[in-house]
């Protein structure tokens, strides 16, 4: 990538202009009034924006044209769901979320890729266990896989684990007919602190949005790290209520990002 000159999808971006921030005030105040026009001009005057986050994946050896579009739906995003109360620049609110778009691109796009010897032992672990299973009339046991076929009982678990599809956290495990509980509900993380959140200036802001009792849950969830089940014996409501409140407040912050 060169420092004064890039073509990127027919765009010779050393002739892109660069908008202050005084004038995308003024056409975000018109955007906003209706003029649909000030969408394209914020847009033009913006990419220079997605080209810097670009750089922070030039060791990925990606085709730089596929992450500048994806970059530019980013910036469209922002651009579409900026608010002018918020009281911060645009870039600082844009570059989260050109640079998620981006992640986002890079984790659907790039599954874990299992090698073949794995899959093939894999292969094998599954057919040898369907024979032993005929011939002891039972479930075998990973140590008679491993015996069966003279590997380490490691080598069964890991290969079978690595051609297994993982399973979202997402994934409903409980309703009852009206609220759903997923298997996110019911982790605790005592990883999370409160500088991990706070590193992030849209979540501040999305954070601000909530209500005092939707503030709790989200602080007791993801700053202390409590489980559903915690947070809803404190406040005195059912753990169904407290998923119900998380999900509104997330997805109130969801809106802020722009996903």
């Amino acid at each position: 990538m060169s420092q004064h000159k890039v073509d990127i999808v027919g765009v010779d971006t050393s002739k892109l202009t660069v908008l202050k921030n005084k004038e995308m005030m003024e056409l975000f105040k018109q955007l906003q009034a209706g003029d649909t026009s000030a969408r394209e001009v914020l847009v033009n005057g913006n990419l220079r924006l997605v080209l810097s986050m670009i750089k922070k994946f030039s060791h990925r050896n990606e085709n730089l044209d596929d992450l500048f579009q994806v970059g530019c739906i980013g910036l469209i995003k922002a651009i579409d769901h900026f608010d002018l109360k918020h009281e911060v620049r645009f870039s600082t609110y844009a570059v989260p979320m050109i640079v998620g778009e981006i992640r986002r691109y890079l984790r659907d796009n790039h599954a874990l890729r299992v090698s073949r010897s794995v899959r093939d032992t894999a292969y094998k672990v599954l057919q040898m266990r369907d024979q032993l299973a005929t011939k002891l009339q039972r479930d075998p046991t990973t140590e008679e896989i491993a015996e069966a076929m003279g590997i380490e009982k490691t080598d069964v678990v890991l290969s079978v684990e690595a051609i297994t599809d993982p399973v979202s956290i997402f994934t409903p495990v409980y309703n009852d007919g009206g609220d759903t509980i997923d298997l996110v509900d019911q982790i605790r993380d005592h990883n999370i602190n409160d500088s991990k959140w706070s590193t992030s200036l849209m979540l501040e802001e999305g954070f601000k949005l909530l209500n005092n009792r939707e503030q709790r849950i989200i602080h007791e969830r993801y700053f202390v790290g409590k489980t559903q089940m915690e947070i809803a014996e404190e406040i005195g409501i059912s753990q169904a209520q407290v998923s119900r409140l998380e999900k509104n407040a997330l997805d109130v912050m969801k809106k802020l990002l722009g996903e």
